[in-house]
């Protein structure tokens, strides 16, 4: 893990991921490991992750792909409650009560709209129309 942590701050990635391999990212937000639970869920399967931010909305992708472990700079209350009750490792630096939006306005939209679901099942489809939506208005 300490190798992803250094990778994930000298090369400014938005998430590292190792599972047979390591891999980079960069987009913003839950979008990586959105398109990856859509694209390739097998990938996440059993990897390490680290990532600078994760809410629970990032949380419940975590579970969602059954990441084995996880480390974050900054990581929600909610977002580590839901990955300890999925069984999966966390190490972080920093535990908030929630995650704040990019402008420091408020809170993270999608930390707000998970915020009083309990499952992963009630919290992805939620996360999914949220992701959708925001493409849309992107295209």
């Amino acid at each position: 893990m300490d190798k992803l942590i250094k990778l994930l701050h000298e090369g400014n990635y938005s998430c590292v991921i190792k599972n047979k391999e390591i891999s980079t990212f960069t987009q913003r937000g839950i979008t990586d490991l959105y398109d990856l639970l859509n694209t390739d869920p097998a990938f996440l399967r059993g990897a390490q992750i680290a990532d600078k931010v994760i809410g629970k909305a990032a949380a419940v992708g975590r579970v969602v792909g059954r990441v084995q472990e996880v480390y974050a700079d900054i990581i929600s209350e909610p977002a580590l409650a839901v990955l300890h009750k999925a069984n999966i490792r966390v190490e972080c630096v920093q535990i908030v009560s929630r995650i704040w939006n990019r402008n420091r306005t408020g809170w993270c939209p999608l930390e707000t709209l998970c915020y009083e679901l309990e499952s992963p099942e009630a919290m992805y489809p939620v996360i999914q129309n949220f992701v959708e939506r925001m493409r849309g208005f992107g295209s």
